[in-house]
């Protein structure tokens, strides 16, 4: 088979030429991402493989349909950047629903950690021979309050790791994990008691209508003053704008982002030499609460491992049985995890 390969970067190549050659799955390698403009770079091949800033509306799906392309491999687990409505009865959408939780959990407890610690701006004074504490005043986990909105699997690892730093973990989920809450460490909630009684609150579910800005104007103003707000799931969930305007009125205390709604042009690539136009983002990196990541939680080994091996077993199993485990469909008005093998 071969696969037109959408938004590639040196670290991809690594794992998906040695599962891909395992499996007889040649890719053919583009840096540009999909988009109804690049799309045509897919003609001849048996697919394509996409990543979470690629553009998949309904006119790169008819373009692909009108080709004869029939799988969209995402090796990624969010999908919101896909018309999922338009895909149904014209292409097998297929995704990575999970990898390795630990990277994100991890980068997640690193960012909080460094925010609240001061390490960053420790790293930069000591390089100086600066060793002044001055501002460097940070606060314990230990005893406080996390609420985290999403306990998939990356959000049950981030509870595994906040409980090992002795912290009370409030929780919400559409749909509550089994055996997930204990009654003492760990209990479900509303959304509404996570804003009033967190003192640090992170974000581990999907991009959806309901979730998209969670954190908005509204729900900061009911949360503790000084929260710590966490985003390593996807930069919709935020409203940046109401983000900066809570930073600047003291309410929110510090942000850790990993993701950014309108990151699509600019993360994963090199702007240092550039004016950046996102005036948004400018003013959050500006600030000294706030610590901005380039959508860099899933990069370990492991997780690009898991990723490529994935993401090749997604292609070669829909090719050889024509259905897959890992296939999304649009049924009853919602996008949901595909029950029974075919979405057509």
């Amino acid at each position: 088979m071969k696969i037109a390969f959408f938004d590639t970067k040196p670290y991809d190549k690594q794992f998906f030429d040695i599962y891909g050659e395992k499996h007889g799955v040649e890719f053919k390698y583009y840096e540009a991402k999909l988009n109804c403009d690049t799309v045509g770079l897919a003609k001849g091949y048996d697919g394509v493989c996409a990543f979470v800033n690629d553009t998949v509306d309904a006119s790169v799906i008819d373009s692909l349909e009108a080709m004869g392309i029939k799988i969209l491999a995402l090796r990624c687990a969010g999908y919101n950047n896909v018309d999922m409505k338009h895909a149904f009865g014209r292409i097998h959408v297929l995704r990575v629903p999970a990898y390795s939780p630990y990277a994100v959990a991890e980068h997640t407890m690193a960012l909080l950690l460094t925010s609240i610690r001061r390490i960053h701006k420790a790293y930069i004074r000591t390089k100086d021979f600066n060793f002044s504490l001055s501002g460097f005043t940070g606060f314990d986990l230990h005893g406080k309050t996390v609420g985290i909105i999403g306990t998939g699997k990356i959000g049950r690892v981030f509870t595994d790791i906040c409980k090992g730093f002795g912290m009370k973990v409030l929780a919400y989920d559409k749909y509550p994990a089994e055996g997930y809450e204990d009654g003492e460490k760990v209990k479900y909630v509303d959304t509404d008691t996570i804003f009033r009684e967190s003192d640090v609150i992170s974000l581990h579910c999907p991009l959806t209508e309901e979730t998209r800005h969670i954190i908005n104007k509204d729900t900061i103003e009911k949360c503790k003053k000084g929260v710590v707000i966490l985003n390593t799931s996807r930069g919709g969930l935020v409203d940046a704008e109401a983000l900066l305007n809570g930073i600047k009125e003291r309410k929110v205390g510090a942000a850790c982002l990993d993701v950014y709604e309108e990151e699509a042009d600019l993360f994963f690539e090199d702007y240092s030499g550039h004016i950046v136009e996102d005036d948004t983002l400018a003013r959050l990196i500006s600030m000294p609460n706030v610590i901005v990541t380039s959508h860099q939680a899933f990069l370990t080994q492991e997780a690009l491992s898991n990723i490529a091996e994935t993401t090749v077993r997604n292609i070669v199993e829909m090719s050889k049985n024509g259905m897959c485990q890992n296939e999304l469909c649009y049924r009853c008005g919602n996008t949901v995890d595909c029950k029974d093998g075919k979405c057509f």
